[in-house]
């Protein structure tokens, strides 16, 4: 049965912001919960934080950006994060934009998926206990992190299209999803983790997705939430592509066409709770195992008070 989680739906500023959502997921039927990369609050210290205001729950990163850390820090962190909580801990890593990867690095990555598959295979081998020793073309470790014991952390891998999907069925424990439309995830993403789990001689990674979605009101328009949630997201050339391939044309027109196609094509959720338990149960029919109810463009738009009154209405229906 697909798990539901909750997103924390902004950047907190402040660590104590996160305790608010630590406590939903403490409090209701959620699984885990997930923050995306941050520059303000880390999310590693964040969650820790919450843990020392003694709410210990189960967490996702998703995704942290692999040019911020080297491999062994990044295991060294998720390690730690677990130890700390004392609970399971996903940790979620992508390449980023090549902007970030440009500023960072001196150059982006000539192929993100070697970078990836390089970065993957020493975290992964590091947490596992295994003494590391990896001269690629993006990853130099000869390492192994201290053995002591602590909860399991998942390496999960962001996918957004057919190769990284692919890539994270041989090397990833969770693909990471964001934006991606059901039927998308069911007819190409989910297709290429098996091939790539197969090709590998592994088991098919558990798979993720980030779904953004609030209930409709007469008062507040799909599609501008919709653009409220994803703005950013709308002019990325690899959102745009994934978008594309999934039939919702983003390339052209104003922002706000842009965002009504995003509802359009149920990339944004939006309706009544029957509606969107409906839209949701494609998720599960699609393969996914865990979705994270993301209420970014509430949240943006209305407050974070508005947003966790959405929350507890979604999680008290559907869980």
């Amino acid at each position: 049965m697909t798990a539901y989680s909750v997103l924390i739906p902004f950047l907190p500023r402040r660590p104590e912001q996160v305790l608010p959502y630590v406590a939903l997921v403490h409090w209701t039927e959620a699984r885990r919960l997930w923050q995306g990369q941050a520059l303000m609050i880390e999310p590693h210290q964040g969650f820790v934080y919450a843990a020392g205001a003694g709410f210990r729950v189960p967490v996702g990163l998703g995704v942290t950006l692999m040019p911020l850390r080297h491999p062994y820090e990044a295991a060294l962190q998720a390690r730690s994060l677990a130890m700390t909580t004392g609970q399971p801990v996903i940790a979620g890593f992508g390449p980023g934009g090549r902007q970030l990867q440009q500023s960072l690095r001196g150059t982006p990555y000539a192929s993100p998926l070697t970078a990836a598959r390089e970065y993957l295979t020493a975290v992964r081998g590091l947490l596992d206990g295994d003494a590391v020793d990896i001269k690629g073309d993006y990853v130099t470790c000869e390492a192994a992190l201290s053995a002591f014991p602590a909860p399991p952390v998942e390496v999960g891998l962001g996918v957004l299209r057919p190769g990284m999907a692919r890539l994270a069925g041989e090397v990833a424990d969770r693909a990471i999803t964001w934006l991606t439309p059901a039927a998308y995830l069911r007819d190409t993403v989910v297709p290429a983790l098996r091939e790539g789990a197969a090709a590998a001689g592994r088991p098919v990674p558990r798979l993720t997705a980030m779904v953004p979605l609030a209930l409709s009101r007469s008062d507040r328009p799909a599609a501008e939430l919709a653009l409220a949630s994803n703005a950013a997201h709308l002019q990325g050339p690899h959102y745009i592509d994934m978008l594309r391939r999934s039939g919702v044309d983003v390339a052209d027109g104003d922002p706000l066409a842009k965002a009504r196609a995003l509802v359009e094509g149920d990339a944004f959720l939006s309706g009544d709770m029957d509606e969107l338990a409906a839209k949701l149960a494609a998720y599960e029919a699609a393969g996914v195992d865990e979705i994270v109810l993301n209420v970014t463009g509430v949240c943006n738009a209305y407050g974070p008070q508005v947003a966790m009154e959405e929350l507890k209405k979604l999680l008290g229906a559907l869980t």
